[in-house]
């Protein structure tokens, strides 16, 4: 399994036109972040968790030539806001894309992009396969999916977890039911917003102590705001066993 991480950021926190902040000024690459999606790679399978407002941009900046499924973990903007941008692998893969999402994250997206669902279709329309998912685990391409429920606040959103990989994103807390999913997992990426103290995302130092309490191998953060600071003074904040991931970075598991 290959995965890349297409981007590391969040709406949370971007600075206004002229912000002078340090992460803003920064010339480390790492510091630049788009918004938070992931690329899962596993044999012929090219699956996608989240295709926010940089999608476009993610997937040619990382080369992607195909594409068979995207998970969609919950209906905000940032998260969803690039699904039109399949139609090029549509159009030069010959194929539509598998769509996997719960019933309130379709309703969303039937509502953002009523011109996919409709039953008027030209040519050129985004051609999608669409599927529900419950908090059963589910198959994509022979992959065994198992969706994980936390809550971004009031909101209910599904992390996922593909073999000894889990992704999780856009959470404030996670039951102990949860967890049990989590527990034995050798790559976790959870996200981890910012220092101070957020009613609908994970601290830094929340993010840590789930971290250790899942006691993955490897743990990566994700979703950060530029508010957490420069990429290299973060870093030598965490274990050896917790870092910060970047856009562009990529894990053989």
């Amino acid at each position: 399994m290959k995965i890349t991480f297409l981007g590391t950021g969040t709406s949370q926190g971007i600075p206004v036109i002229g912000c002078g902040c340090d992460v803003c000024k920064s010339g480390d690459s790492r510091d630049k972040r788009l918004r938070v999606s992931v690329l899962i790679e596993i044999d012929d399978t090219t699956i996608v968790i989240d295709s926010g407002p940089d999608f476009r941009y993610q997937m040619l900046r990382a080369g992607v030539m195909d594409l068979d499924a995207i998970l969609y973990t919950h209906e905000h903007k940032d998260h969803v806001a690039g699904l039109d941008d399949i139609r090029p692998f549509n159009y030069i893969l010959k194929k539509h894309i598998d769509i996997y999402a719960d019933i309130r994250v379709q309703e969303a997206l039937k509502r953002e992009f009523s011109y996919i669902f409709s039953d008027i279709k030209y040519h050129g329309l985004p051609l999608i396969n669409l599927y529900t998912i419950t908090n059963e685990p589910f198959d994509v391409k022979g992959n065994l999916v198992i969706p994980i429920d936390v809550m971004h606040y009031k909101l209910p959103i599904k992390g996922y977890r593909i073999g000894d990989f889990t992704y999780i994103t856009d959470s404030k807390t996670i039951s102990e039911e949860s967890l049990a999913k989590i527990k034995g997992t050798k790559v976790l990426v959870l996200n981890a917003l910012q220092k101070e103290s957020h009613i609908s995302h994970l601290t830094f130092s929340e993010a840590i102590a789930i971290a250790e309490q899942v006691g993955a191998e490897m743990t990566y953060f994700t979703h950060i705001s530029h508010n957490l600071g420069l990429h290299q003074t973060v870093s030598k904040e965490l274990p050896t066993n917790i870092q910060l991931a970047y856009d562009g970075l990529t894990i053989e598991l």
